[in-house]
């Protein structure tokens, strides 16, 4: 006879067994499946067809840094020889002003804050340019632990952390751990100091990593080819950062490799765009109005600087 009460124990146990198992391999591997890691993403970006284009004057042919003026009537940029602000008319893209705050260098990025226009230099030094509009211009100059090594060339204004970033198109920093990594650093406004770590890292396992899961995205194959090479050649050098003012998402671009790429704020690669070099031919500067239209300007390279605006489809 058979024993029906063995049989439903050992029926529990194995069922039990394989709960544990499916479990295990769901959720205790050191594998995650690649869609919770690599989540889709929807670019809402078309960055091969601007919807418009504006050609910069000649004093603009090397333009390097982009923003936004927070009434939004304004695009606010540098170049990269002169010390120079320039406002923009963000219908048409003609200078409607300039202001001179400081000697020739080589400013990189320009983010307006309330009532302060921030710049940075490759070499790291910061410049706040107190009220602009009104009178005797005042300007404050931070020197912190950042330097030409760094070549930092982005900034970006996250509003809901109150702090600047800065992106390094050179080393991230001397410790071992830093090295053959790109970092994104972050200034508080209101200490007015950089924090010693890295807001974000970026290395090229990363970019393996996430090229690895076959994401649905343009040039894959050129890029995975591009991001083929060991450690020690990681070309991904950031020259602009901005943040989405819809999503919180950084956006990154970088003119070696004509690339434009997305994180998220835990670090987290989301999108990898491979850009077109005949039209951007040098993506310096990147910034957003606040419903999602991007702005990328493009330097010269031996002929006019450019800004184009895409929209952000969908809405």
């Amino acid at each position: 006879m058979f024993d029906l009460r063995a049989i439903k124990i050992w029926y529990m146990n194995s069922s039990l067994l394989s709960l544990f198992v499916l479990l295990f391999f769901a959720c205790g591997s050191d594998h995650p499946q690649k869609k919770e890691e690599f989540p889709d993403f929807d670019f809402r970006y078309d960055l091969e067809a601007p919807d418009q284009t504006f050609k910069m004057p000649d004093e603009l042919d090397e333009i390097s840094g982009l923003g936004l003026t927070p009434d939004g009537k304004y695009l606010i940029a540098v170049q990269d020889e002169d010390g120079t602000i320039f406002y923009l008319n963000k219908d048409d893209g003609e200078v409607e002003r300039d202001l001179d705050f400081w000697k020739d260098g080589d400013y990189e990025g320009v983010e307006v804050v309330g009532n302060d226009i921030f710049v940075i230099k490759s070499s790291g030094t910061l410049y706040r340019v107190r009220q602009p509009g009104e009178g005797h211009l005042k300007v404050d100059k931070f020197n912190q632990f950042l330097s030409g090594k760094n070549d930092v060339e982005g900034l970006g204004y996250e509003a809901a952390s109150g702090r600047l970033l800065l992106s390094c198109k050179g080393v991230a920093g001397e410790e071992e751990e830093l090295q053959f990594k790109k970092a994104v650093y972050a200034f508080n406004l209101r200490t007015m100091q950089i924090d010693s770590t890295p807001e974000l890292l970026i290395s090229l396992e990363d970019v393996q990593a996430y090229l690895g899961t076959s994401p649905a995205i343009r040039k894959l194959e050129k890029l995975m080819d591009y991001f083929s090479l060991d450690k020690s050649s990681f070309v991904f050098s950031p020259s602009g950062i901005a943040v989405h003012p819809l999503t919180g998402n950084y956006y990154i671009t970088s003119s070696v490799g004509k690339l434009l790429m997305v994180v998220d704020p835990g670090g987290q690669i989301l999108h990898i765009e491979k850009l077109e070099k005949e039209v951007h031919p040098q993506p310096e500067g990147i910034g957003f109005d606040t419903d999602g239209t991007m702005y990328i300007a493009n330097e010269g390279k031996g002929g006019k600087g450019q800004i184009h605006r895409f929209r952000y489809r969908g809405t």
